[in-house]
């Protein structure tokens, strides 16, 4: 079941991907412009995102699709999200860390989904119900019990404005207790290293759709817990999450909701 979803969902990723890599480090500056402050768009986004969108078209023309940068269009029921360039700052600045991001989703929530890191060769997948791999393997989040010892990722943007306390507050209540936390720049990217074990849990706020369509499933068929910062279901629509292997993310979400 959903073979040709999950077969559109790599190719999409992996048609993103081939374009990101002509433009990583050779990219005009003079196609980098803001969106909004500090939060910048480049050709190359553009370009990774038309040829996503062209490879998911000629397969599944029915589907609906919301891009970060083209907006919505078509089937709200079942569409695409995707995010061509997760990590763009990364990219134009030249920090080799960002990945494309193709998920599909349904009334249910996530259908498919799949994390393409270009430059490590990293592709991770999800299907609902089937369990998530990580180039091929089986993938299960790590076997850390709790918090304390834990290895965690977390991002914070300059748009989380007035939210800034409240994060901040957080993170001071969370940062005695973990082995480390990394705040690398990609949310797809953090979710699915939660997923493939490299980090024990992971916790941000304001995420947008594109920025979590795909990694969410990948923790959920992995065998991770995810919750949003009052410990409900509201995440997709919020962008708060909480997430993690099943004793840290409940130990996580008691520290920052102190």
């Amino acid at each position: 079941m959903f073979d040709a979803q999950r077969e559109a969902c790599v190719a999409a990723a992996e048609a993103g991907g081939m374009v990101l890599l002509r433009y990583f480090r050779k990219l005009d500056p003079a196609t980098i412009t803001e969106k909004t402050k500090h939060d910048v768009v480049s050709e190359a986004d553009r370009a990774a995102e038309a040829a996503i969108r062209a490879e998911l078209a000629s397969r599944f023309p029915e589907h609906g699709f919301v891009g970060e940068e083209g907006g919505s269009h078509g089937n709200a029921q079942v569409r695409w999200i995707v995010d061509p360039l997760d990590g763009t700052l990364n990219f134009v600045q030249g920090f080799p860390h960002w990945c494309v991001s193709v998920a599909l989703w349904d009334a249910e929530g996530p259908v498919v989904g799949c994390i393409l890191d270009p430059l490590r060769e990293d592709c991770f997948q999800a299907v609902r119900g089937q369990g998530a791999t990580w180039n091929g393997r089986p993938m299960h989040v790590s076997r850390q019990a709790g918090l304390d010892g834990a290895f965690l990722a977390t991002g914070f943007a300059f748009q989380l404005g007035e939210r800034w306390p409240l994060f901040d507050a957080a993170l001071g209540r969370v940062f005695p207790r973990a082995k480390g936390i990394r705040r690398a720049g990609s949310a797809a990217l953090d979710l699915a290293h939660v997923a493939c074990g490299i980090f024990d849990g992971y916790f941000e706020l304001g995420l947008k759709p594109w920025d979590i369509a795909a990694g969410v499933l990948l923790v959920q068929e992995a065998g991770g817990a995810i919750t949003d910062w009052e410990g409900g279901q509201g995440w997709f629509e919020s962008g708060n999450l909480v997430v993690g292997t099943q004793g840290v993310q409940s130990e996580l979400l008691a520290a920052l909701r102190e």
